[in-house]
């Protein structure tokens, strides 16, 4: 992955394809790795630029909301030439639903993926929780649980090569910026800025996701006008790694994907 500068800030990016851009934004318990399978369908009619999000990989941490990682990001959307479509999963979608209430007028149109506006307080307790072991303990006091966050037990029991993948991507992640981005998600609550969010939007969500289920999808699908909703039958929360090729089929359509 190569290096690009823009407001100040350090972005680690990897840029495959040509055609329309697309923005491509992974969830806090991946990496742009996470998008490897889906890639060269998206790169045959599509400029695909994967993003190390602000605080992971080489990129420069931002602020402590989501707001900041936010703002942050649209620095990097102004040297991508013209206004790209955005695809987010988990933590990267919320990072879009920020963007789009922020920066929307920068943005075509939003791919949203396994996320929310916001979480209840059953939501907010398991990253506050996260955020104190990592704190304490690093990133290896948190990898068994978060990678049972990604995937539903019976896809783990079917592909176990699946949890030592994941686990190695996580133990990589910076504690100090990891623990920080949970602690943002354990505040956010973007639902007041979704009527200001205009761009053209398709929600998709995996039927047995845990870590941000269904019914924060739905609530998201509402409250943007004109929102589709897709769900994906057996998914959990990062598609991209378990459904690659039912999420581009998903998306094919909206993102007319040739």
């Amino acid at each position: 992955m190569q290096i690009v500068r823009a407001g100040g800030a350090q972005f680690e990016v990897e840029q495959s394809g040509s055609g329309p851009e697309l923005l491509l934004l992974h969830s806090l318990l991946a990496d742009p790795g996470s998008f490897a399978a889906m890639v060269p369908a998206l790169s045959r009619g599509r400029r695909v630029t994967l993003v190390s999000l602000p605080g992971f990989g080489r990129s420069t941490a931002a602020g402590p909301s989501i707001e900041d990682t936010a703002d942050r990001l649209a620095h990097l959307v102004s040297t991508l030439g013209e206004t790209p479509d955005v695809l987010g999963n988990g933590y990267g979608g919320i990072i879009a639903v920020a963007l789009a209430a922020r920066h929307g007028t920068k943005l075509g149109k939003l791919v949203l993926v396994d996320t929310g506006a916001g979480f209840p307080e059953a939501g907010r307790a398991p990253f506050r929780a996260m955020a104190e072991a990592v704190e304490k303990g690093g990133m290896a006091t948190v990898v068994d649980t978060a990678v049972r966050r990604i995937f539903p037990e019976s896809y783990l029991a079917a592909h176990p090569s699946a949890f030592a993948e994941r686990r190695e991507v996580l133990l990589r992640a910076n504690p100090i910026h990891f623990a920080a981005a949970c602690r943002a998600l354990a505040k956010v609550d973007l639902r007041p800025e979704l009527p200001r969010i205009a761009n053209p939007t398709l929600v998709v969500v995996g039927t047995l996701d845990a870590a941000t289920p269904p019914t924060l999808a739905r609530e998201l699908a509402a409250g943007i006008s004109g929102a589709k909703l897709v769900e994906l039958p057996g998914c959990g929360h990062c598609p991209p790694l378990q459904q690659p090729a039912e999420l581009v089929a998903a998306m094919a359509p909206f993102l007319r994907l040739g």
